[in-house]
Formats: C-alpha cells, sequence, structure tokens
C-alpha cells in the first residue's frame, strides 16, 4: 500500500505519455465536445467530464482526487473557502425545521454561520461544551437533528475531538458526523478512521501552506447508509431537478458528494478557481514535510510559555499537562499535535497588545497554519463579531493569545516569543 507521504506528492495527477510533467493549469470556464449527446451525457452523470468550471474542473480535480486519497474518502469537492465548504455540506443535508448539534468551541466564523445565518433559513443549532458527557449529548438529538458538527482541534480553543464519544452518538440514532480537519490535516489525524462521514477543510491553511489561496474541502467518507436511515429522505426519493436521479440507489457510496455538487455547487456556485486549486496542489507535495515541523516547534514554544511568569495558561495538545494530551495520543499519528499553541497573557489586553507589537518574527495577520509565523488576539480580531456570551461559549478570554508556529528556526521563535514577554510587562 502507498505511503501517506508518497500519496501528497503523487496522487491526484498522472501524466501520460508526453504530458506536463506538473499539474497544468486548466484556466477555462467551459470544454468542448464534438456532439451534444457526449455532452448530455455529462449532464445526466452517464459519463464522468467537464463541461463547466463551476461543477468540475481538471485542476480542481486533481486537488480533490488528492486530497480524498490522503482521507480515505470516496469523492471530495473543491469550494470557494472553508465556509463554502461548511455551509454546502450543512445544507446538502438541512432543510428548514431540522436542526444541527454542534460542539461549542469552534472558529469563529463557523460558530457565526451555526448561530446567526443558518436560523435565518430555518436551521438551529445546538451548541454543547466539548466535554459534555455522551449521555448530555445525546439528549439534544430528535427527529429532525441531521448532523453532529467539530473540529479536530478547536480553533482557537485547542479543544480536541474525542471521536469515539461522538460517534457513539452517531451511530446510536443514524447521524452524520462532519469534522472539520484543517488544523490537524490528514498527516496527524484521519477522522474517516474515527467514524466521521464528511471530513471539511480550510484549504487556505495547512494544506496550501504558504498564505496564497483561499479554498475549501469537502471529502465524503462514502460509510453512511442513507437507505437504512429515515432522517435523509432527499437520498432516497427521486430529484426532480436533476431527472429524478435518487442519490442513494444511483451513485452507492458517493451519495453525499454527488449530491452536493450536483444540487448545491450548481445552485450557489461556490466553487474552487483554477489557479487556487493549482497552489493548494503544490502545497500538499509538502505538507507531510511542514506538519512535523509545526508540531516541532509549537510544542517547544508551549513548554516555554509553561515556564514564563509571564503567562497564566497555555493550551496545546502536545504538553503531557494538557488535559487533551491522552486524546492527542489517542488519534494523532506520531504525536504530532500541530503547530497552533494559545495561551493567557498576564495583564488582559493591554499586555496582549504590547506583546504583538514587540514580535519580530511573528507577525500580526488574520491567519494561521502557514510556513511563516502569526499571532493573533481573537477577541479584538476574528472573534470580536461575538458577544461576550458567545466568547465565553467559544473557550475564549480576554487574554487569549493565538500563536501559529512556522518552520523557521524553533531557537528563534522561542526567543522572539521570550523578548515579546518581557515587553509585555512594561
Amino acid at each position: 500500500m502507498t505511503k501517506l507521504d508518497t500519496k501528497c506528492v503523487q496522487s491526484g495527477y498522472t501524466p501520460k505519455n508526453g504530458e506536463a510533467r506538473v499539474l497544468p493549469i486548466y484556466q477555462s470556464t467551459t470544454f468542448k465536445y464534438d456532439t451534444p449527446e457526449e455532452m448530455g451525457d455529462l449532464f445526466d452523470l452517464k459519463k464522468s467530464g467537464f463541461f463547466y468550471t463551476r461543477l468540475g474542473n481538471p485542476t480542481v480535480d486533481a486537488l480533490e482526487k488528492r486530497i480524498v486519497d490522503l482521507d480515505g474518502g470516496v469523492g471530495a469537492m473543491g469550494c470557494a473557502s472553508g465556509m463554502a465548504a461548511t455551509t454546502l455540506a450543512v445544507l446538502n443535508v438541512c432543510h428548514a425545521g431540522d436542526n444541527v448539534i454542534s460542539l461549542s468551541t469552534i472558529y469563529g466564523g463557523t460558530y457565526n454561520l451555526f448561530s446567526t445565518t443558518l436560523p435565518k433559513l430555518g436551521i438551529e443549532c445546538r451548541f454543547v461544551e466539548p466535554t459534555a458527557s455522551q449521555e448530555e449529548i445525546e439528549a439534544l438529538v430528535d427527529d429532525k437533528t441531521k448532523l453532529l458538527f467539530c473540529e479536530t482541534i478547536a480553533n482557537p480553543a485547542m479543544y480536541v475531538a474525542d471521536f469515539d464519544k461522538l460517534s457513539s452518538v452517531c451511530k446510536k440514532f443514524g447521524l452524520m458526523l462532519f469534522v472539520d480537519n484543517t488544523l490537524a490535516t490528514p498527516i496527524i489525524c484521519r477522522p474517516i478512521e474515527h467514524g466521521a462521514d464528511v471530513v471539511l477543510y480550510s484549504t487556505t491553511k495547512y494544506l496550501d501552506g504558504h498564505a496564497t489561496s483561499v479554498g475549501g474541502m469537502i471529502v465524503d467518507a462514502g460509510n453512511f447508509d442513507f437507505s437504512a436511515s429515515d432522517r435523509y429522505p432527499d437520498f432516497v426519493t427521486p430529484d426532480e431537478s436533476y431527472h429524478g436521479m435518487v442519490y442513494a440507489r444511483d451513485c452507492g457510496r458517493a451519495a453525499f458528494i454527488t449530491k452536493a455538487r450536483a444540487q448545491y455547487m450548481r445552485d450557489l456556485g461556490a466553487q474552487m478557481g483554477p489557479m487556487n486549486a493549482f497552489l493548494t496542489f503544490l502545497g500538499t507535495e509538502t505538507v507531510h514535510l511542514r506538519m512535523p515541523r509545526h508540531s516541532e516547534n509549537a510544542l517547544r514554544v508551549a513548554t516555554m510559555l509553561a515556564q514564563s511568569p509571564d503567562v497564566e495558561w497555555v493550551k496545546y495538545g502536545g504538553l503531557s499537562s494538557d488535559e487533551n494530551y491522552p486524546l492527542v495520543q489517542k488519534y494523532f499519528d506520531k504525536g504530532m499535535a500541530s503547530g497552533m499553541v494559545t495561551f493567557g497573557i498576564k495583564g488582559g489586553r493591554e499586555a496582549a497588545s504590547k506583546f504583538q507589537k514587540a514580535l519580530r518574527i511573528f507577525c500580526i495577520v488574520t491567519h494561521i497554519a502557514d510556513a511563516r509565523s502569526c499571532v493573533l488576539h481573537p477577541a479584538s480580531t476574528t472573534h470580536r463579531q461575538l458577544t461576550d456570551e458567545d466568547l465565553v461559549a467559544c473557550g475564549i478570554s480576554d487574554n487569549l493569545i493565538r500563536l501559529s508556529c512556522g518552520i523557521e528556526d524553533g531557537d528563534d521563535l522561542v526567543e522572539d516569543v521570550k523578548n515579546a514577554l518581557i515587553a509585555s510587562r512594561k
């Protein structure tokens, strides 16, 4: 069996004799055919191929295939952003009147989608603490619940998902488990192996790895049996907007991702562009080399922070003292815990501001998870749209600082943070 490191470099695109060794950028909206019958077969999904880039493009397709191979799924769909991927995936199974259950400690943009935007469409979200018992989560399930949502590593609360607990709830009630695996990547964790039915990515982060390309990805595990559940009638009844197709019957294991493309990408058009797919494809060729370095540097910084008199607390699953350490050892490969560290600085917002201004290598940017180290104070930036109550629910305090450790020299990163902590006292 081909190993993961080789898949990062080789999967998705295999040139034929005389073709370009590097994946071409198919910067075209349309694709030419000799007969209308050939194009008709494509629209009917009788044959595979490309006819309009909103629904499929060879460059995007190569990236989709690579990530599917890394995750162990049956199909994927490239989207314009991670938020687009999450939105399309949820809409693929939810109607007005339905509800989803989500861990509360999720990325602020996703929290706002679930708490504010989806309710406008009649879709309710029921939030639950990541430390809630299985019984407490089960108490939120009713006959209108369509999925359970979590992040492998919560951004920026840093909780690690307990897949055994969450998948047990889903199996008991015939629910789908959606997992945002952005911060872990398939190099550290493959949620499908732990019961996930749909895996989501902001490819903008580690998969691209160089802060060049916004994108998202939906990966279909292909393991959910829609025919055995009465929760998802859309998959077992004819779709009159698509020639009466019955997705569970006609598409087999790829029912979820086929429906997402045929209905929601068709109607909402949140597709990934060919250039962004190409750049992300290049990024995935080195993600297996970068993730160990990100994790190593983050552990070194977290270890230093845990010993600093200027720090109230540190959250990093790679620390043996961290409450999530047992889950990291259980679900993650080789003890890697990714490159993000959060900590509480003494002195609150004022000290946080001084700390950020004093950094020389870590840059203040609205981003994480690329080769360069970056820093942010979420309460005053990425999560500033949330109420104080929402911030508490997300696990974000006024003094929380988020560090994304890049692939620079680890000694330099530790020294940069040390010096900035000293400056934060003044």
